[in-house]
């Protein structure tokens, strides 16, 4: 008989095969999008939402339920794309991504989608939230947990740090902000534009508890966030190694995919790839 932990890493990674491909076709549909850093923050996604998050599709709003935050909110298309396969709303709907009036905008809407926790896109503004979010839980007296999807170019926003600070100030051991570390933002490689490194030695110095993990690897990524928070009193940094464009051969860690979008022969071959790898 199969091991069931391993039956459903093996669902998990069937399921970012399958968000990957939704990904790609809503993107190239709608003519728009960010292809390379929503494939590197999948299997993250995938992650949280099948194994983690405490939350329940059919009770969108039930008070304790854990909350998410992509604080990367260009990516919009992979957290649809989810919360979609999660039965949030129905997986047909992705196919109006960016359509006038679809509510599936380019960057995600509290008001209109169910799973979106606040609204999000100006790069900087979606961990300062989660430490509210996080501090609200404690003034409640509430179990509920707070996760934020940070990118990484992402950490050179003076308000992220005033985030940490202020999160490590207030002793929020119910809040873990997640970096995708995939080393590409707009434009170039981060260390050229702005050097995080030592990165993790950052988040320490402003009084996280760090661990760094293969963030294309769900089962590692499972262990590891199943035993948040690292540290009592402080809140968890995970620093998630990544690939831009993880899942389709000339994408992976090319800078130029960060907002491109694939030609027609372009997404014959990716979608090739990623239903060769099923």
């Amino acid at each position: 008989m199969s091991d069931p932990a391993e039956v459903q890493m093996a669902e998990m990674r069937e399921r970012a095969r399958t968000i990957r491909a939704r990904d790609l076709r809503m993107v190239f549909g709608a003519g728009l999008g960010h292809i390379g850093g929503e494939f590197s923050a999948i299997d993250i996604l995938v992650t949280l939402y099948f194994a983690v998050l405490r939350i329940d599709p059919a009770d969108p709003t039930a008070p304790d339920r854990d909350r998410f935050v992509l604080s990367k909110g260009h990516s919009a298309a992979a957290l649809y794309a989810t919360l979609a396969e999660a039965g949030f709303f129905p997986t047909a709907e992705l196919d109006a991504f960016m359509a006038p009036m679809s509510r599936l905008n380019g960057h995600p809407d509290r008001n209109k989608v169910p799973g979106v926790e606040t609204n999000t896109g100006p790069l900087g503004h979606g961990l300062p939230v989660a430490v509210g979010m996080a501090l609200a839980a404690r003034l409640d007296g509430s179990g509920r947990r707070t996760f934020a999807l940070t990118g990484d170019g992402e950490l050179q926003e003076g308000s992220m740090w005033e985030a940490a600070m202020a999160a490590a100030q207030f002793g929020l051991d119910n809040l873990v902000a997640i970096v995708d570390r995939n080393g590409l933002q707009q434009g170039d490689f981060t260390e050229r534009t702005m050097r995080l490194e030592p990165l993790a030695d950052k988040w320490r110095a402003f009084g996280w508890a760090v661990r760094e993990v293969d963030g294309h690897d769900i089962g590692a990524m499972t262990a590891l966030l199943r035993g948040v928070p690292f540290e009592p009193g402080r809140p968890s940094c995970v620093i998630a190694h990544t690939h831009k464009g993880q899942g389709i051969s000339f994408a992976r860690d090319r800078v130029e995919w960060h907002h491109h979008v694939p030609t027609a022969d372009e997404f014959a071959r990716a979608l090739a790839e990623l239903e060769a790898s099923a």
